[in-house]
């Protein structure tokens, strides 16, 4: 698994590092407006969601949506759907949605959408990863971990066709790798 990484961008101990300092800043800007709903956007965002929710320093709800637009793909389909909704209603409720990575925009820019409509107190993200390129939506993450160039990263939830999400690092994927079949996977060779 190691082997299909081209380059670790970003390490155990910086990713450690940046969840303490995202939790801190968190803490402080929501002190006093608790109880803070995290929103996890699963799958990718529940490692950073879990290490985030313990460097919070609040009292704190969590829930959690999945989405689709990716499937086994290395680009999304454009059509975004939730597979999974909210347990709670979230109306006048102070809500932080978690994702693991903003890329093209779309599936943040639907969300959002979504859940204004719902009616919280406050709405806001914060991202593990925020991918500097153009994007087919503007979206603004109130808080992010980390700023990468356009290239298909894994690890630390971050996956390609479901494998890689176990990584303790963030790495850059092997184009041989997401080229290649892997169980039905698309090979189109677009770039995510």
């Amino acid at each position: 698994m190691h082997n299909d990484i081209e380059e670790v961008i970003i390490t155990q101990q910086q990713l450690q590092q940046k969840v303490a300092e995202l939790g801190q800043h968190i803490s402080h800007d929501y002190k006093g407006r608790a109880p803070l709903l995290l929103l996890c956007v699963l799958k990718g965002a529940l490692m950073f969601v879990a290490d985030l929710a313990r460097a919070i320093d609040l009292p704190l709800e969590m829930d959690f949506m999945v989405t689709s637009s990716y499937g086994s793909a290395t680009e999304s389909s454009g059509v975004v759907r939730i597979v999974k909704d909210l347990e709670e209603p979230i109306a006048g409720k102070h809500v932080l949605l978690v994702d693991d990575i903003v890329d093209s925009g779309l599936t943040l820019h639907y969300l959002l959408e979504v859940l204004r409509t719902r009616n919280p107190a406050s709405l806001r993200v914060c991202t593990l990863i925020d991918k500097v390129k153009e994007r087919a939506k503007v979206v603004t993450p109130h808080y992010i971990g980390f700023q990468v160039a356009d290239r298909f990263v894994v690890g630390y939830g971050l996956d390609y066709a479901q494998h890689y999400r176990n990584l303790p690092y963030i790495g850059v994927l092997k184009p041989e790798v997401y080229q290649a079949p892997i169980d039905g996977a698309d090979t189109s060779g677009k770039g995510r």
